[in-house]
């Protein structure tokens, strides 16, 4: 890239389980809340931004626009443009890389960024007979027309579609996440106990980071009118394998290995980040965080959009002739545990990488620096949140540790990934 790009400083909302504490936050009033304090830690005014870029997938129709109207409920001024960005689960990705193409482009030098998603509130939609129903009656203008319109209506009518699920639900492959999760495990001949063990493991990591305050850098509570929250709240405290293995398969009931203890959990939370470009840093005399020093996104088959992160990772080592051995720390988004594990496997199998990238293997991904304090599995993945999350719980790992570059990178649902090069 021309020049390397700052992050200031980044903070995020706990992770709620949907429809749990923070049921009645919506999205843009999460991600304004998060922001106001950022920005606030961070000495800043609201004027010396040039734009808001945000991320956010379940797009509500009561807030169009939602960065706009974020911006507004957090302090901006109304000269100070917005706008949403949508890869659906690397949205807050795609924020943080608007805004770089922003700064290369000379468009501006000081971005708020991040992704902010309230799975509690996709809401569940009419039938398209009853909405049609509604919207003729609404135009009849004799009563003749409107007894015609509803003698014809029929008790299934009132049968709603759960937007939740049909956001879930790839329109290309026409398969559910979980389907495609599912498709990995057989394809990489992954079993039901290695997905299990790899859950555990992730929520053992998660517990000991609440446990000794290292996610406290980088959360700011939630209040609600009923509670307050502090930390992740879909971690499971002493979590067993036997707990594991009582679930049954959720997706491919019959022969299936995904579980809804092997796979993220859907959540609600918001994440915001600073950047600029690193002139502009120095000149406001900010401390960055750390830089992005590149990215890159990648497109696949959407039956097996789990493999994004070699996709895009292998894009990412091309443009920057890094290579795993470089990488100090890697924050892969756990969508499920058998997209993990079939990640790590394509990353090493120099058969995969011959016939997809006509390469020899990326390497073996050593687990010790492997999502080191936990993933989606045990936290959460509010879809819109999780891609800016990564990077931040990354570079604040990177910090801790004294290591120099990581690797961020996600699947995204469709049949995409996204690797960011991290480095302080």
């Amino acid at each position: 890239m021309k020049e390397r790009i700052a992050i200031i400083d980044g903070l995020r909302s706990p992770i709620a389980k949907a429809n749990g504490k923070l049921n009645d936050v919506t999205a843009d009033n999460l991600g304004a809340i998060i922001s106001k304090e950022l920005i606030l830690r961070n000495n800043l005014n609201y004027e010396e931004f040039d734009e808001v870029i945000m991320g956010n997938v379940a797009q509500p129709a009561n807030a169009a626009n939602i960065a706009r109207v974020m911006a507004i409920k957090t302090g901006f001024p109304q000269n100070t443009p917005a706008y949403t960005v949508h890869r659906n689960c690397a949205s807050g990705m795609q924020a943080i890389s608007s805004a770089i193409e922003k700064i290369h482009s000379n468009q501006g030098s000081l971005y708020l960024v991040g992704g902010m998603e309230s799975m509690s509130n996709i809401p569940l939609l009419y039938s398209d007979e009853l909405r049609n129903l509604i919207t003729k009656f609404s135009y009849s203008k004799s009563i003749i027309e409107k007894l015609k319109l509803l003698s014809s209506f029929r008790p299934s009518f009132l049968k709603p579609t759960i937007g939740l699920l049909s956001g879930l639900t790839d329109p290309i492959s026409g398969k559910i996440m979980g389907i495609t999760a599912e498709n990995l495990a057989n394809e990489f001949k992954i079993s039901r106990a290695a997905q299990d063990e790899y859950a555990l493991k992730s929520h053992q990591k998660a517990q000991k980071a609440t446990e000794s305050g290292i996610f406290k850098d980088e959360i700011h509570p939630i209040m609600t009118k009923n509670s307050s929250l502090s930390s992740d709240d879909g971690i499971r405290f002493n979590q067993n394998i036997q707990a594991l293995e009582k679930l049954n398969p959720i997706f491919d009931k019959l022969s299936g290995t995904v579980t809804a203890g092997n796979s993220s959990q859907v959540s609600d939370g918001a994440c915001s980040l600073i950047v600029c470009s690193e002139s502009k840093a120095k000149e406001l005399n900010l401390e960055p965080l750390g830089f992005i020093k590149d990215y890159a996104y990648a497109g696949l088959d959407a039956h097996r959009m789990g493999l994004g992160p070699v996709y895009a990772t292998k894009k990412l080592f091309d443009k920057t002739s890094v290579s795993l051995k470089d990488i100090d720390l890697i924050e892969m988004n756990e969508a499920f545990a058998a997209q993990i594990i079939a990640n790590q496997k394509a990353f090493a199998s120099n058969d995969f990488c011959k016939k997809t990238f006509n390469s020899n293997a990326l390497g073996e991904i050593n687990e010790e620096i492997l999502n080191v304090n936990g993933g989606a599995i045990a936290l959460g993945h509010p879809v819109g949140m999780s891609g800016a999350r990564i990077v931040l719980t990354a570079l604040k790992e990177l910090r801790r540790r004294d290591d120099k570059l990581a690797l961020a990178t996600l699947c995204i649902g469709g049949g995409q990934g996204a690797s960011f090069l991290l480095e302080i």
